[in-house]
């Protein structure tokens, strides 16, 4: 069974007045542990696809089921709880929380979803290690480089053991050096623990580690390209 799955998926803005066809029948399968690349020029619908199988957007029309549970129907308390048990996000812009530590950062999911507090610190410090900032556990988002906060951001949408993780743009704020270090750790988080990675990108960077490439164009699907592993995997 995919672990996520899109079928006949279509969003119209506005659609009473000026309609704005931003997905249009859009269905796509992706599979446990997929390093996988939507990608667009601006206005192809990348980030309207993002949001509707994160549950942020409900479609105007066609399905999403995350594991075979159909999500765009529920109600918005349901599918707030459900986001927050099994999704992970990674937004261009880290949405992190400025008074708060990495290590707060990062524990804050586990804590809306009422985790032993003993158990959050530990998981929260393992994962800050795994992504190379150990030392820096106590420290707020001002006092962090843009990298550092994005790795941050990365952490936390582990936290909470998510089924998949939809990074958007995550690499848009980040200086090459910070970019590459950044895809490292989540590519060996992709290859190492089988961690399930859907990105919304223009970023060649991206583009070029993605082991699956799904192009949008006006809303539909263009193109779907599944690539060797080795082939989507440039250092």
């Amino acid at each position: 069974m995919a672990i996520l799955k899109t079928t006949d998926l279509s969003k119209v803005y506005n659609p009473d007045t000026v309609p704005v066809h931003a997905l249009r029948d859009v269905s796509v399968s992706i599979e446990k542990g997929e390093f996988t690349s939507v990608v667009g020029p601006s206005g192809s619908g990348k980030t309207t696809l993002l949001n509707l199988v994160g549950g942020l957007d409900k479609p105007t029309s066609g399905e999403v089921e995350v594991e075979g549970i159909r999500i765009a129907g529920m109600k918005d308390r349901e599918l707030t709880n459900f986001r927050l048990h099994n999704i992970g996000f990674v937004f261009q812009h880290y949405n992190l929380i400025p008074v708060f530590s990495a290590r707060e950062n990062v524990s804050f999911i586990m804590l809306l979803q009422n985790q032993d507090k003993e158990k959050m610190q530990e998981r929260a410090d393992e994962l800050l290690r795994a992504v190379g900032l150990g030392n820096r556990k106590d420290a707020r988002p001002p006092q962090m480089s843009g990298g550092e906060q994005q790795r941050v951001a990365v952490a936390r949408a582990l936290a909470s053991k998510p089924k998949f993780i939809l990074a958007d743009e995550p690499t848009a704020s980040l200086d090459t050096e910070a970019a590459m270090n950044l895809l490292d750790i989540m590519q060996r988080m992709n290859q190492e623990q089988n961690v399930t990675f859907v990105f919304s990108t223009h970023d060649q960077r991206v583009i070029d580690r993605a082991r699956r490439v799904i192009t949008l164009v006006d809303g539909a699907v263009d193109s779907d390209e599944h690539r060797d592993p080795d082939e989507g995997a440039t250092a």
